[in-house]
């Protein structure tokens, strides 16, 4: 049978005035050295005598000295109380100092861009954060799992969570390899897709994403078919490059292999916005220096989003 394990409402009460009064043997500077009163660490160490039913103290009006019950609940529960203190202090230094295992959850395709450019500058300048990175593109509970923050696109992202923008907003760009395109042509228009191998993004819920474009400043989905349904966008950008089809990926995620010739962008006038990627976080009373450094970081050091029409 499992048994129910539960700490009594108030048992630690008054148990930090009893270790000071047994170390000092004197109410006077045990109160000094916590900041109340004489009286009011008389009657903490009274209220601990009367829920454990013994006398812990012998009094008189020149000492203070130690009963039996005293001497032997100090041996057993000093242990325990300087493992409750060390705890404590823990706790509260990872609440004072940038320090401790910082945890974030992030897509494959944000790890070039937003923690690989900073993440150098980052571990020299914080060297008591231990930085770890769970790259995937399954949504998340951050805060039932454990992880401080995590990454996503604006429209992903809980309207219950703290977001702070991390790049502007940026387009879904449609991209190709030139000898897909020589072999297949060159769509110039949405109905045209319907003739292409378009290679599709997994839903974390399972089915795949049509595609959205836009025409004119309306908005259109367009269900497309292909070889290859892949469940993150760095998997469907390298199946482009290698010919396998047209992919529909984040421009910051496109710039590199358009600028080095290996694809090429199609239905640029078609491209529909994104509002670009957040870090996102449960409540922003609940932000640790660890993470506040990190987001100060990025701020100062994450350089510019690169787009396609620097490099076209």
């Amino acid at each position: 049978m499992k048994k129910n394990f539960t700490v009594c409402r108030g048992a630690l009460d008054g148990i930090e005035m009893f270790f000071a009064v047994a170390r000092h043997r004197s109410f006077r500077r045990a109160a000094a050295e916590l900041g109340v009163t004489p009286s009011a660490a008389g009657q903490a160490v009274r209220a601990l005598e009367l829920r454990l039913g013994v006398a812990l103290f012998v009094r008189t009006t020149r000492s203070v000295g130690m009963t039996e019950a005293g001497e032997r609940f100090l041996v057993q529960a000093e242990p325990a109380y300087q493992l409750l203190a060390a705890a404590a202090a823990a706790a509260s230094d990872l609440g004072g100092r940038p320090t401790g295992l910082l945890r974030l959850a992030v897509p494959r395709s944000v790890v070039p861009l937003i923690i690989r450019p900073v993440l150098a500058s980052f571990a020299a300048a914080y060297p008591d954060i231990e930085l770890e990175i769970a790259a995937s593109e399954e949504f998340v509970d951050i805060a039932s799992q454990g992880f401080d923050a995590g990454m996503r696109m604006g429209q992903f992202i809980a309207n219950d969570m703290t977001a702070l923008r991390l790049t502007p907003p940026f387009p879904m760009v449609v991209v190709g390899s030139p000898e897909y395109l020589a072999r297949r042509g060159t769509p110039l228009s949405p109905e045209d897709l319907r003739n292409h191998a378009c290679l599709r993004l997994r839903r974390t819920a399972g089915g795949s994403s049509p595609w959205r474009l836009t025409d004119k400043g309306k908005p259109l989905e367009i269900l497309v078919q292909g070889p290859l349904i892949a469940g993150d966008f760095p998997t469907l950008l390298d199946a482009a490059i290698d010919g396998v089809g047209l992919a529909q990926v984040p421009e910051p995620v496109a710039v590199a292999p358009v600028k080095a010739g290996a694809l090429r962008q199609v239905l640029a006038a078609f491209a529909p916005q994104t509002p670009g990627v957040f870090l996102y976080y449960p409540d922003r009373r609940q932000v640790l220096p660890k993470l506040r450094a990190f987001i100060e970081h990025v701020k100062t050091h994450l350089p510019p989003a690169p787009t396609l029409g620097k490099v076209l």
